[in-house]
């Protein structure tokens, strides 16, 4: 949980710093030549979802320190869902091949979250077992 909350409080402050080079690791065309058109809210866009990254990141490494399971387990379904959308917006040509990056990372952060609970959960259980019986 600390490792993503810092990549994704990481990436939200590339976004804030320097928008083109997240729209470039993404697999989005960099700013034209021109300039953006009237109109074309792109950073804007950007600047929100970066800041909104920034603050996930920051709270799932508060999460983290307070070892707070509940949410980790909250994250699980909803990374899974970020994965489905992100996914679905590649294959629907509504987002460039390089975005199922983004999807991955959440789908293989969510199983990932998924076991690591299931382990610690099946280790408490032995612990408390072992417990009982002494």
């Amino acid at each position: 949980m600390s490792v993503f909350g810092v990549l994704a409080a990481g990436m939200g402050i590339v976004g804030l710093i320097s928008p083109d080079t997240l729209i470039g690791m993404m697999g989005f065309a960099a700013e034209p030549a021109g300039g953006r058109a009237d109109g074309d809210h792109t950073t804007t866009f950007l600047t929100a979802s970066s800041m909104a990254a920034l603050n996930m990141g920051v709270y799932y490494v508060l999460a983290a320190g307070a070892d707070w399971k509940a949410f980790f387990r909250w994250t699980v379904p909803f990374r899974l869902l970020t994965f489905t959308v992100f996914t679905l917006a590649v294959l629907a040509d509504r987002a460039p091949a390089g975005f199922i990056g983004v999807g991955l990372w959440e789908g293989i952060g969510a199983l990932a979250t998924a076991v690591a609970l299931r382990r610690d959960k099946r280790a408490e259980s032995a612990a408390t077992a072992a417990g009982a019986r002494a």
